[in-house]
Formats: C-alpha cells, sequence, structure tokens
C-alpha cells in the first residue's frame, strides 16, 4: 500500500521506518528543510531518533502536496496544535472516501476540538474515513523492534479491517475499537496524568503517591470521556490505562519528565525554552481544563495540574490539596 505519513518527529519517524520495513510505499513529510537533508545525507533523523538508521525505501520530502499524491492511506503525526494548519496546507491533496489515520494526540486549545473534530472540520465534504491509532508506545521501543500494542479506533468496521493487518507487524500488534471517541480522549488526557505522576517524582514523594495519581487519573480521564460520549472500558483498555502506566511512570516520557521538573521548581516556560521535542500535555492540560469546566465534568487533578502550570503554583501546595479534598467513596 502506498501510505504517505505527515510529521517527522520522533513518533513519526518510527511509524514511517515501521511501515517501510515491513515493504509498504511510504512517503514521508519533512517540514522542516534543514532536517530533511541531513536526514537524507545522513540516512537518520538527527533531531529526533538519531539511534536508528532510516530504512532505505523510504521516500522523503519537505513538499506536502507531493507527499500526499497517490496516496491510498495518510497517517497523521504531527503536533496536535499544528494539525488544523497542515490539513488545511495540504487538503488539495487528499482524495474522496481516503483513510486519515491519525496518531496525534491532544486537544485542540483554540476551539477545544479532539482530533477527529479537526478532521472532520477541515476535511468531513471529502467523506475521508478517519481512524485514531494510540496506545503504549514510545517510539525508540518500536523502533527497536521491541514487542509493542496500540488500539486503532474508527466507527467504520470496513476500514478499521482493512487497516488492521496494514499496520501490524510480527513487533507491532494493533487491536482494533468502534470508539474513536474514547481512545483519542485516552491518548490526551493521559499526558496531563503523566504530568501529575512527574511532579509527584519529583517531589519525590515515592511509589505511592505514583500509583494513587495514576489509578485516580484513570477515573478523571473515564469520567470525562463518558461526558464526551466515549465508552468507560475503553480506557480499562491499551488507549486508555495502558497508555497512562506507560507515560506515568517510563523514562522516555516527555510529559513525566516535564513534570519531574515542574516538581524539581522549575517554571513552564524555563522547561519550554530548554526543550526541543513538543511534550503534548502541557497545552492539552489547558484546552483538558476548559473543557471540565465548559461541561461541569469535576477534574481535580488535571486543576492542579493546570494551577502549576499556568499561575506557577507550588507543587507541594498543588498535592497537598489534592490530598486534603473531601473526603469521599471511590
Amino acid at each position: 500500500m502506498k501510505i504517505a505519513v505527515l510529521g517527522a518527529g520522533s513518533w513519526g519517524t518510527s511509524l514511517a521506518n515501521l511501515l517501510a520495513a515491513k515493504g509498504h510505499s511510504v512517503s514521508l513529510w519533512v517540514r522542516e528543510n534543514e532536517l530533511l537533508q541531513d536526514m537524507q545525507r545522513t540516512g537518520v533523523n538527527s533531531w529526533f531518533l538519531p539511534e536508528f538508521n532510516l530504512n532505505p525505501s523510504l521516500v522523503m520530502d519537505d513538499d506536502l502536496l507531493k507527499v500526499l499524491e497517490g496516496a491510498q492511506a495518510v497517517l497523521v503525526v504531527v503536533p496536535c496544535q499544528f494539525l488544523r494548519a497542515v490539513l488545511r496546507q495540504g487538503r488539495s491533496g487528499f482524495q474522496e472516501g481516503q483513510p486519515v489515520i491519525c496518531a496525534s494526540k491532544g486537544v485542540e486549545i483554540e476551539q477545544l476540538k479532539t482530533m477527529s473534530e479537526v478532521v472532520h472540520d477541515e476535511l468531513g465534504d471529502l467523506g475521508v474515513r478517519y481512524c485514531v491509532l494510540s496506545g503504549p508506545s514510545f517510539a525508540r521501543e518500536v523502533s527497536a523492534g521491541l514487542p509493542t500494542a496500540v488500539t486503532l479506533a474508527s466507527s467504520d468496521q470496513a476500514v478499521r479491517e482493512e487497516l488492521r493487518p496494514v499496520l501490524s507487524t510480527a513487533t507491532f500488534r494493533v487491536y482494533t475499537s468502534p470508539d474513536t471517541r474514547g481512545v483519542e480522549l485516552g491518548g490526551a488526557v493521559k499526558n496531563v496524568m503523566a504530568l501529575a505522576a512527574g511532579i509527584s517524582d519529583g517531589l519525590e514523594f515515592g511509589p505511592d503517591a505514583r500509583a494513587a495519581l495514576i489509578t485516580r487519573g484513570l477515573a478523571e480521564m473515564s469520567r470525562l470521556g463518558v461526558a464526551m460520549g466515549a465508552k468507560e472500558r475503553t480506557f480499562m483498555g491499551l488507549s486508555g490505562l495502558g497508555d497512562l502506566v506507560l507515560t506515568s511512570t517510563g523514562d522516555l516520557s516527555r510529559n513525566r519528565q516535564v513534570g519531574k521538573q515542574l516538581g524539581q521548581g522549575k517554571s513552564r516556560v524555563q522547561i519550554e525554552t530548554e526543550m526541543r521535542m513538543v511534550a503534548e500535555g502541557v497545552k492539552t492540560t489547558k484546552a483538558v481544563f476548559q473543557l471540565g469546566s465548559r461541561l461541569g465534568v469535576d477534574l481535580p487533578i488535571t486543576d492542579q495540574v493546570y494551577q502549576v502550570l499556568y499561575n506557577d503554583k507550588d507543587p507541594y501546595l498543588a498535592v497537598q490539596e489534592l490530598m486534603e479534598r473531601e473526603l469521599k467513596d471511590e
């Protein structure tokens, strides 16, 4: 299958390599010309995934329409806050009824929309068949060929069954789900909870506190998801609990690392200035905080992470206030 992959960060590069190694005809859109030239010259993505060689069959270009040309499926792996702009830029290159697989995780800040809603806004009149790919998956581990399992969700059963074998390999197992909203929200909100777990680790509160944050974070994710039309059981799966555990405990998690630095006393502005790669949870926290307020959903962990990030609240005080909330049934 001819597949266009949009976005040459660590995850986009890893997925493009995975699919190229399987024998698909893969074109990768690299937005930065400087990075493109470096990748073509060295055969590695030195900015985002320097440890792994690029598959020789992988075609790379900074011309978005050229990458989209003739694609039978499009895999979108750009930072979620840029998704709308990229879809608009490439709109003329998308085809009627084309599968569009979104691996971007987050909620758009400007309009508080999920990725499926953004795709529907920009490409809905083309009848593209939307899917979301999410689950516990670090780009480096996938690139190293370590066993990984993820979820592909779409309301269209036919496209789920069509793409499941296309994306699966001996080391990358793809499950499917009809609950698009649940899978995309799990992938987005778990980043907020990973920030919280990182803050706890930065404060050296230990495994007890981290386990409590993960567990109550799962309840918070589920509560918001159900309020937005998702199925509660989805959050018990790979795209919910699985991804939450990974990003809240794994050292490769950018969101957990940002949280640790917050717990150690750094400010959001200072951390973002020092980072090359995007930690989606920072902006997603703001969007989820606003969503919770709009929908009247109780999101105590999100609220405290928001206060730490955007109002410079003392992280220790934020955790203390979570612990001193009104006592109630679990």
